[in-house]
């Protein structure tokens, strides 16, 4: 029993989405009543036809889709309730009512707006022709889409969006490598800087100095110094945070040759993260370096260990050697987990992200909710202290999760950076910078509606 529960939870349950996982179950039961169950469709007389079926299809699916609407609908109208921790000890009468949603699927977060899921899947279905497929069910991607849409349609409908996030490895360029100019991706950053969107790249990458980040961003960061299309106002609303929550950098071309200058600490820290003592800091980062290296020696990793100022992680040695990607989880898991129970981890003075990188697995201070949220004040104050300097009546910029979009391809529940990010803003989950590119189309195309 004990290896069966081992198996169940290390090996799956960190590797899955409860939320996609449940939909995609609900829409494999009409695909199995609507499918045709063998391969002879023209000489079967009475087989229906596959517009017939692809038709029943669809209207089957949009009808589950919209269902999950109207429960994500109820779910949110109890969050206010849901506040208090069920595991506080209220008396049972005063604790809240679970929404049916999270009786179902019991590791549910917060939903910072509606999500017009029904409308999302009819646009997926007529480019992905879902409904049309008779061998196929509805995968984990097609409804990981599904939620991309419906999210930004949103972000656009039901609120604005003030501010968009985008992780670097696999969303904005590949694993490893760097923002080209030739990046299709770039002409779409700077369309979302002119539609006055603010733009936050929040990155694993712990550097401390700029240079560094210019090598990965250079396409994006030469293609804003230069362009005549933006204010300055504009140019300005675009920062780096790096190493999860550790090192903000801002866009300025005075800060040539590498047009970012590295914002002080002391300037945009939060409350809470003051509090983070650098004793707390250092007796958190020494655990998991002697947690990495028991890793190491024991799993036989061609690994050595990397310790840095605000991060201490295993990186291939020698150069170009290959981890095992279960060696990699493994090690993730193992290191969450003996933080967790480690004197610093129990007493939660600090926050810290155990993530698998690719190739490597480092611990972090901080995680990049703490780094979105940043991104958030700081352009509020940025915001605030341009109004205050202008005679205009413009009022100053709140930038709420509702307002917020953050853009990553790691969301899973363990060993994946951008996870804790849906505590602070609505979130896309992509797998490549080529998804990245059609998200954003499709983001231009839902706000260029809305404007006119």
């Amino acid at each position: 029993m004990t290896t069966r529960y081992r198996v169940e939870y290390a090996l799956k349950t960190h590797r899955r989405d409860q939320l996609i996982e449940w939909i995609k179950g609900l829409l494999a039961v009409p695909f199995v009543l609507h499918s045709q169950p063998h391969g002879i469709f023209q000489s079967d007389t009475r087989a229906p036809s596959l517009e017939h079926m692809a038709e029943e299809a669809a209207r089957r699916y949009a009808e589950i889709m919209r269902d999950v609407e109207v429960m994500i609908d109820d779910h949110m109208a109890l969050q206010p309730l849901s506040g208090v921790d069920a595991s506080s000890n209220l008396p049972a009468i005063n604790k809240p009512p679970p929404s049916k949603l999270k009786l179902l699927v019991p590791s549910i977060g917060p939903f910072f707006t509606r999500l017009p899921l029904e409308a999302a899947f009819k646009y997926q279905d007529r480019k992905r022709y879902i409904s049309s497929r008779r061998f196929v069910s509805p995968s984990f991607n097609d409804v990981r889409l599904i939620l991309n849409s419906a999210q930004i349609m949103a972000v656009t409908t039901y609120s604005s969006l003030h501010l968009a996030t985008f992780d670097g490895d696999v969303t904005l360029y590949d694993d490893g490598q760097s923002l080209e100019p030739d990046s299709p991706l770039v002409p779409r950053l700077l369309d979302l800087l002119r539609k006055g969107v603010r733009v936050g790249i929040v990155t694993a990458a712990g550097y401390t100095t700029a240079d560094r980040y210019y090598v990965r961003l250079h396409g994006l960061l030469d293609a804003l110094a230069i362009t005549t299309e933006l204010t300055p106002s504009q140019k300005s609303n675009l920062l780096v945070m790096g190493g999860e929550a550790n090192y903000l950098f801002a866009f300025d071309p005075a800060a040539a040759p590498h047009y970012l200058r590295a914002v002080p600490r002391a300037e945009w820290l939060t409350p809470e993260m003051t509090a983070w003592s650098e004793a707390d800091i250092a007796a958190l980062l020494d655990d998991a370096e002697a947690a990495l290296r028991e890793c190491v020696k024991g799993l036989n990793l061609p690994a050595t260990v990397m310790r840095k100022d605000r991060a201490v992680g295993i990186i291939p040695e020698p150069e170009g050697a290959k981890i095992p990607r279960e060696s990699l989880e493994e090690t993730v898991l193992v290191v969450q987990r003996l933080l967790e129970n480690s004197l610093a981890g129990r007493r939660k003075a600090v926050p810290f992200c155990a993530f698998n990188g690719g190739r490597d697995v480092f611990v972090d201070i901080g995680d990049k909710s703490w780094g979105v949220t940043v991104c958030q004040k700081y352009f509020e104050k940025q915001a605030a202290a341009s109004v205050s300097s202008s005679s205009t009546t413009q009022q100053p910029v709140t930038i709420r999760p509702e307002n917020t979009l953050h853009v990553g391809d790691q969301f899973l529940s363990a060993g994946a950076n951008d996870f804790r990010a849906r505590s602070v803003g609505t979130t896309a989950w992509i797998a490549s910078p080529s998804e990245t590119v059609e998200l954003l189309d499709e983001l231009a195309d839902l706000m260029g509606k809305k404007l006119s």
